[in-house]
């Protein structure tokens, strides 16, 4: 209990935080579809929070080394109430664009703020165990919120209430804190060129898995709206999936510590694959099969980033964590703002159950690009491996922030970390 004590509030904070961040991811492409938005707009609101997503990891630390981490923390609590109200009082696209890039940006930012803290508070031993339990809470409260959409009616008020009210509540904990906030950190320099001479496999996948996750994040509320007209049936849709992904990172994870990274990577991608082909087939013919295709999908399509990670922190050396970790996230982050764009028009163009023929298109690419990279070289000895499960903390703390002019790299400071959803 002593290890937790000194982050104690900073977690309360974050518990409040990421249920409202549940709440609103399932919330707002339902009620886009009430106030009469085209998939293609829901597409377009699901790339701009990841494109304000990726500015908020080159905004957010520049505010915390000008103002610090409780400030920080504070004005960007302020700034996602405003976007949540913003959403709330106006039914124009392009205000909801906005805000929801804001919301991305503002995240981002907190996101910095969250990991870097735990990071300050942590030592070597009793990091994995701080990071597990911040995974947790992770997962059991962005459930929550999802499930939360079933507890008012999406056309009221009431739950934007509810999300402006958590994202508030979630400022008080860390304003009231006694417990130092961490100093930054030092730069590091990012090379993607250098990172895909590492590992092409982990460099594609994290792009293929920015593109298909970004998709699934953005519009899986619409398909499943769309196919059973239930509301608490796509709370119940979105949070089997959600934690269904975080069941299959263990296995997976363990079994890449044991064979070719690139295989499990491959096989994830094809279950993956399969699972979204099922989607499109429950959803025609078997409504009843579209929970246990949500399943199956988790469990392979949401850990494949982290064994993308731990493949590339494979061959990078042990001061390089942090630009393998950043380089990763800059590419999920550009498959996640054009992944959405491409699948809503796909649904605009044919049905919602496109989707996930979409999806399993992407896990395919990743399947043959690894494939085509095992065949033209081997595997890597099992004793240069780190295990999976330290791999975890990297992918959980990646670098950002102050971009410079080079020819041949952009430099990043404040390696501080960002999770991605």
């Amino acid at each position: 209990m002593t290890t937790f004590l000194p982050i104690l509030s900073l977690l309360v904070s974050v518990s409040f935080l990421l249920m409202a961040h549940g709440l609103l991811g399932t919330l707002l492409p339902l009620r886009g579809l009430i106030e009469g938005f085209s998939p293609t707009d829901l597409g377009v609101l699901g790339a701009v929070y990841f494109l304000g997503f990726g500015l908020g990891t080159i905004v957010g630390p520049r505010a915390i080394s000008r103002v610090g981490h409780i400030r920080t923390f504070a004005a960007m609590t302020a700034l996602l109430c405003i976007s949540v109200m913003l959403q709330a009082i106006t039914h124009s696209p392009l205000f909801w664009w906005m805000s929801r890039g804001l919301t991305g940006l503002c995240l981002a930012s907190l996101y910095v703020i969250i990991e870097s803290w735990l990071n300050a508070r942590s030592t070597n031993k009793n990091r994995g165990l701080i990071f597990s339990v911040y995974t947790v809470i992770n997962l059991g409260v962005i459930t929550i919120g999802q499930l939360l959409t079933a507890v008012a009616d999406i056309s009221s008020f009431t739950l934007f209430a509810v999300a402006t009210i958590l994202f508030a509540a979630s400022a008080v904990p860390v304003s009231m804190t006694r417990t130092p906030a961490p100093v930054p950190a030092a730069s590091v320099n990012l090379r993607l060129g250098y990172l895909y001479r590492l590992s092409p496999v982990a460099v594609f996948g994290s792009f293929a898995v920015g593109w298909a996750n970004g998709a699934f994040w953005t519009l899986g509320p619409i398909f499943a709206e769309r196919e059973t007209g239930n509301v608490a049936m796509v709370a119940i849709f979105m949070s089997a999936t959600v934690v269904a992904g975080a069941v299959g990172q263990l296995p997976l994870g363990r079994l890449s510590d044991r064979f070719d990274r690139r295989l499990v990577i491959m096989i994830g991608s094809l279950l993956s694959a399969l699972a979204g082909v099922g989607h499109f087939f429950a959803a025609k013919y078997m409504e009843a099969g579209i929970v246990p295709c949500a399943i199956f999908f988790g469990l392979f399509a949401l850990p494949l980033y982290a064994l993308c990670a731990s493949h590339l922190n494979d061959q990078v050396e042990e001061d390089g964590y942090v630009e393998a970790a950043s380089g990763l996230l800059l590419l999920y982050a550009a498959g996640a703002i054009v992944g959405p764009l491409v699948a809503s028009m796909l649904m605009d163009r044919y049905s919602a159950n496109v989707l996930f023929l979409f999806t399993a298109g992407v896990h395919m690419c990743l399947v043959i690009f690894a494939l085509t990279r095992m065949c033209l070289k081997s595997a890597d000895p099992s004793d240069d491996k780190i295990a999976f499960t330290d791999s975890l903390v990297s992918t959980a703390t990646t670098a950002n922030l102050d971009l410079v002019d080079d020819e041949t790299e952009t430099r990043f400071a404040q390696p501080e970390g960002v999770r991605v959803h």
